[in-house]
Parts: structure tokens; sequence; C-alpha cells
């Protein structure tokens, strides 16, 4: 993917513009994808990091246009802290995810929890937002947080994928909040849909999303047979197994993967496969 200016608008199809955040990282890619919906009347959606620059683009690409919703499809500080600025510059309410902020001791496979959200309005699966010619509906996707919304533009087929299916990497599942369950039975959600193309905050459009989400969905099955294997050798730390099963990435992504193993752990454990002692793993007795 060549990288897409930051700060620039970008359209992308009649209803669909984008705004690349300057905050570029081997969690965040080529950065976070703000996307405006709509001409006249707009929806917001991701509004991304409190960056005054960002935020500066964001209030010049709508200056000329209202409104109507500022969306957040989660509350990572890589999506909804600019919401409060674009708040105040527009008057439009802030809409989408439920707040949502915890502790989490491990290391981070993108930015921590926005613990100052506050949403005017907090929109349930199905629930809708529309604006002259759009209307987005509420996907609830959870999996990579427990409050992730996804946003589907009727009027194109188009999908917000927000962090929940990206263009660039797979999603980072990261307890406590992360739940590797809830996630798959949110891709298994996903594929029952028939969107035309996935925006995510991250990466490339995807335009052939069933094949993407058929191809996520085995590559978690592959990662939890390997674990299964692994622990067949016998007890195993979650450091020793990322070793093993991370060959060759970014050294700085141990962390996260070590996050992804141990929500496939915490699954596995749920349906009596495994077991812990301390920090080693182990095929339950």
């Amino acid at each position: 993917m060549e990288k897409p200016p930051v700060g620039r608008v970008v359209e992308l199809e009649p209803l669909v513009r984008r705004v690349l955040a300057g905050n570029p990282g081997p969690f965040t890619y080529t950065g976070t994808q703000t996307y405006i919906v709509g001409h006249g009347e707009v929806a917001v959606i991701d509004p991304g990091p409190d960056d005054a620059d960002h935020i500066q683009a964001l209030i010049q690409a709508v200056a000329s246009e209202r409104v109507v919703a500022i969306m957040c499809t989660h509350t990572h500080r890589d999506h909804s802290p600019a919401a409060p600025a674009l708040k105040a510059a527009t008057g439009a309410p802030i809409v989408g995810c439920a707040p949502l902020a915890l502790d989490d001791s491990g290391p981070r496979a993108d930015a921590a929890f926005d613990t100052a959200y506050d949403p005017d309005r907090v929109l349930a699966n199905g629930e809708q937002i529309s604006g002259k010619g759009w209307t987005l509906e509420a996907v609830a996707t959870p999996g990579h947080t427990s409050n992730h919304l996804c946003f589907a533009l009727k009027e194109s087929g188009a999908l917000f994928t927000g962090d929940h299916v990206m263009g660039w990497s797979t999603t980072v599942v990261s307890p406590p909040d992360g739940d590797m369950a809830a996630y798959m039975a949110s891709l298994d959600k996903m594929m029952q849909r028939e969107d035309r193309v996935y925006y995510p905050a991250h990466g490339d459009p995807v335009d052939k999303p069933q094949r993407l989400v058929r191809g996520l969905a085995g590559h978690r099955k592959q990662r939890e047979g390997q674990i299964l294997r692994l622990l067949g050798e016998g007890p195993q730390a979650i450091p020793d197994m990322v070793e093993r099963m991370y060959v060759g990435i970014d050294p700085r992504l141990h962390g996260a993967a070590g996050r992804s193993v141990l929500a496939h752990l915490i699954e596995l454990r749920d349906r009596g496969a495994v077991e812990a002692s301390g920090d080693r793993w182990s095929l339950a007795a």
C-alpha cells in the first residue's frame, strides 16, 4: 500500500471520503483513517487521536457542511479522543459505541482506552443514524473490545470496520476486555452479511470482504491448532509459545502476540481443553 497523504481529503466513492491522521506505528500502520460520509449533511466516523493537526484537518474538511454525528467504533485512544474537539467546533453529537475504560496490565496492541469518552447517544445493534442521501446502521462486533461497533452504509454496501477487520493485519484480541469467543462469533456474523467493501480504520479498503473474513477465521483456527500442538509437547509459558508461533515478526509485536495467545488459551480453557498452573499452560487432564 502506498502511504496516503496525511491530513488530505481523499474521495473513495461518491458518499465516502477519508482523512488520514499522522499517527503511524507498528500497531496503527500508516495511521488512523477517519471517514466522512455524505455531502452537505455528513457523519464523521472514528475522529481519531487527540492530535491538533488532525483535528484541524477534519474541521476544514467539513467546514461548509453540517455534521450530523461524530461516530466512534470503539474507545481506544487512536480512535475516539478527537471527538470532543470536533463536537466543540461543529456542535454535532458524539454517537456510537458505549463508554469503556478498563485497566489492562498487558502489553497493548493499540492505544489504551479513552477514559474521557462521553457519548451523547449509544447505538445498539441495528440502530441507525441518517442524513441527506445516507443511512448508517450499527453492527455490534465485540471481540477486539467488548464495545466495538461497525457501521454499515446502506446506500452503497460499505461497512466501516474499525479495528474488527483491518486492511493490513490481523486484529489483536487482548484480555481482559478482548474476547476470542466473541471475536470469532463476530467474524461469523460478518460472514452472514453481504457487504460490498470494508473500510477499516487502518489499511487499504477490502474489496473482497467475504474472502478476507474466511481467511481471518481460518487463521485463528490455525493458531488454535498451533497452541494445542505445543501443549501436546508439555506445559508451556506464553512467551515461549510466542517465540515458536510468531517466527520473523517485529519483536515490538511480541507482547501483542502474547495477548492474542492468552485470548486463545482462555477460550480453550472455557471449553475444557486446557488448564493453567501459575504462568504455564497445559492440556486439560
